[in-house]
């Protein structure tokens, strides 16, 4: 194996041992997947295509893209006026969902089914 390709291989993995995992789906992690296939012998990438996938990957963790165009009024884009608690209220039902229990989980999926308006 090439000096490069080593080096391609380190900074994919590096960069995939850096990535959140993912509370939600516990059983399922993007890092396993990409893993999988950057490892398999047959991948068919070149290790230039390696390369820039590892810079893809580590633009993404250190938000290059966020830093590189910020969004000017972000606290309108957050609040839309139709429904300005909208984003507030599904990030603290993200952050709630994993310690939920089947309990929990059933009455929620009731309460979606059954609609009664006041």
């Amino acid at each position: 194996m090439s000096k490069q390709a080593v080096s391609a291989q380190f900074h994919l993995l590096k960069a995939l041992n850096r990535w959140p995992k993912d509370t939600l789906r516990p059983t399922v992690q993007l890092q396993e997947v990409l893993k999988k296939r950057f490892e398999a012998k047959g991948s068919g990438l070149s290790e230039q295509e390696k390369l820039k996938q590892a810079n893809a990957l580590y633009s993404l963790l250190d938000n290059r893209y966020k830093k590189k165009y910020p969004i000017h009024g972000e606290n309108s884009l957050m609040k839309p006026k139709s429904n300005p608690t909208y984003f507030a209220d599904l990030v603290r039902e993200l952050e709630e969902a994993p310690n939920r229990s089947w309990l929990d989980r059933t009455l929620l999926r009731l309460k979606g089914i059954i609609r009664l308006k006041q």
